[in-house]
């Protein structure tokens, strides 16, 4: 696929996501479509704990993410921090609390639609250090050397350049700031009907990079003390379960069995790594 027909087809699919039509990306069998009891499952299976869940403004939570980065990356009182592909604000608002009134938090989104129920949910929950930015991450809408921390959670693999993804990342951040990214990564290629199904982009494993060529790109953008410090397998039954479940994928071309034969190629994995002083 072209890398406009990449943000279309993610822009759409993330749009149905907020607007009530179901979740992906996600470790659950019954992810789609299932409502806040599903979604808080999810969480819970990927690392928020109830406390995490209920402290957040109803709607923030879709069920998406492979990870909770907010829980590894250590956030101060007074930092700034960048949430990319921020969703309904699930991340942001943990991240908001963590760094206190001092601090701030500025999640990138862009799908209007998700866009906008974030803005509503801050508004509800009285998030005045919060706020959120439609644009989209490979051409971030912030100033060189403007935050201390970067978080996300599922969404570079949906990027059709991850790399510049990552120059991105390194040119917003400070001198000395830091990142911790939740992502899907592969340790042995996908058959080729997966590598070209939409519907398995989309659904977080299509677009996901070869494990040490997602580390070796985010060294080659200029970070350091790259650390793989979790990762777990992200099973076929995720995949299965989803959008690039064989109901979904009827007539892209890939049979249930393509499917269960990438079981154990696929990780979820989460990332440290700092930018020089």
């Amino acid at each position: 696929m072209e890398h406009e027909e990449i943000r279309k087809a993610v822009r759409e699919r993330y749009g149905h996501v907020a607007c009530g039509s179901g979740s992906c990306c996600s470790q659950s069998t019954s992810r789609c479509g299932g409502g806040d009891a599903t979604a808080h499952r999810i969480s819970r299976a990927i690392g928020y704990s109830d406390e995490d869940m209920e402290s957040v403004p109803e709607g923030a939570n879709l069920g998406l993410g492979c990870g909770n980065p907010v829980a590894l990356a250590s956030l101060k009182a007074g930092e700034t921090v960048l949430d990319l592909g921020a969703g309904a604000g699930f991340d942001c608002f943990p991240a908001a609390r963590n760094v206190g009134a001092q601090g701030k938090v500025i999640g990138v989104d862009m799908t209007p639609e998700t866009l906008g129920r974030a803005r509503e949910n801050a508004a509800r929950g009285g998030y005045g250090n919060v706020e959120f930015r439609l644009g989209e991450i490979e051409n971030l809408p912030l100033a060189d050397d403007s935050v201390d921390v970067v978080i996300s959670n599922c969404v570079i693999n949906l990027s059709p350049d991850k790399r510049r993804v990552f120059q991105e990342t390194h040119r917003v951040l400070k001198p000395g700031g830091r990142c911790m990214v939740s992502d899907i990564v592969l340790v042995r290629e996908l058959p080729e009907p997966i590598r070209n199904s939409r519907q398995a982009y989309v659904g977080c494993v299509a677009g996901a990079l070869m494990k040490d060529e997602y580390l070796e790109a985010l060294k080659e953008a200029g970070f350091q003390e790259v650390e793989v410090v979790d990762e777990s397998v992200f099973s076929v039954e995720s995949i299965t379960g989803g959008p690039a479940s064989p109901a979904t994928m009827k007539g892209s071309g890939v049979s249930v069995n393509q499917i269960q034969d990438i079981d154990d190629s696929v990780l979820s994995i989460r990332v440290h790594a700092s930018k020089p002083r």
